[in-house]
């Protein structure tokens, strides 16, 4: 396998990513934060259910310790999520911004003592460049004032530690599953948690059973759900599982400094945003540094990876 196969993988998630935040901005005009999550895994994991049964794609946990894809879904999608919505509550979303993006290098240090998976020097200086183009960004867009609270910081905190807990156990856990099988488990523990969450909210605020589904025949709430399910999803993490597989969790994290990157630029072009100088000099610094980061890893890295994973399949099944 083509060793930049992962890496199309990781940008073209950062790019459905990016574009998913205009999909939720236009669906929490209708929807609360658990419905459109709930709504939107729920779409995810019966569109994988349908797959499998109709024989498109292949999902078998025969033999496999499917706990372990339990423990993983509880860092992400539940964990992750929860901390990311109250977070910006909290805070401000970029404040968030500014949190998440520290998730590469949570990824580098969790990768380095659990993985044995050592950054080198150049590539630690190209990770910090990457964030310091994001924290360039958010910092300058001039909503961090007041906001700046102690607890919704911590919690941001927890958001991307959680995240990059998914990278090393998704990492881990593909010796012995397949990126769609990870994925599949994702998508359902997502529904059930989030659907039951946005359930109880709903009845708690007097919201009726049937006003909390009818609200997805509004336009803006299935037009999102649609792209959030299917591309955000099942694609972006069925994507990500796939790299996470074969290159290392630092590596990989780093794309997610893109999706701040494709965001502004879906902002520009199709919602007609203004952009800055920060906003450029900011991109330049995550470009940079994603580049930096993929390319200061060894040659021979890059080409043994799939064969040293395949390998310790082996080794690991007799």
């Amino acid at each position: 396998m083509p060793f930049y196969l992962p890496y199309l993988a990781s940008l073209a998630v950062s790019i459905i990513f990016g574009f998913s935040f205009m999909f939720t901005k236009e669906a929490l005009q209708v929807l609360t934060p658990f419905q459109l999550l709930g709504f939107r895994f729920a779409g995810a994991a019966l569109l994988l259910t349908m797959l499998k049964l109709a024989g498109f794609v292949k999902i078998d946990f025969a033999g496999k310790p499917v706990k372990k894809l339990f423990i993983l879904a509880a860092f992400q999608p539940f964990l992750y999520f929860i901390c990311e919505n109250v977070g910006v509550k909290l805070t401000s979303a970029s404040q968030a911004g500014m949190m998440i993006a520290v998730v590469p290098v949570v990824s580098a240090v969790l990768g380095a003592i659990f993985l044995k998976e050592y950054p080198t020097k150049a590539q630690w200086f190209f990770i910090c460049v990457s964030v310091s183009g994001v924290f360039l960004i958010v910092f300058y867009q001039g909503s961090l004032g007041g906001e700046n609270q102690l607890i919704g910081t911590l919690i941001l905190l927890g958001a991307a530690f959680a995240a990059g807990v998914y990278n090393i156990l998704s990492r881990k856990n593909s010796l012995e599953f397949k990126p769609l099988e990870i994925t599949y488990i994702m998508m359902w523990v997502g529904a059930v948690v989030f659907n039951v969450l946005g359930i109880t909210q709903a009845l708690a605020t007097n919201v009726s059973f049937n006003r909390y589904i009818t609200v997805l025949l509004d336009v803006r709430a299935y037009s999102a759900i649609l792209y959030l399910a299917i591309l955000s999803s099942v694609l972006a993490f069925l994507l990500l599982n796939f790299s996470l597989a074969h290159i290392q969790a630092s590596q990989a994290a780093v794309f997610t400094n893109l999706t701040t990157l494709i965001s502004i630029l879906a902002g520009v072009l199709i919602l007609k945003e203004n952009f800055f100088w920060y906003q450029g000099l900011g991109a330049i610094l995550i470009i940079l540094g994603v580049w930096g980061t993929i390319h200061f890893s060894s040659k021979d890295k890059k080409q043994s990876i799939t064969a040293d994973y395949a390998n310790k399949v082996v080794i690991k099944k007799t």
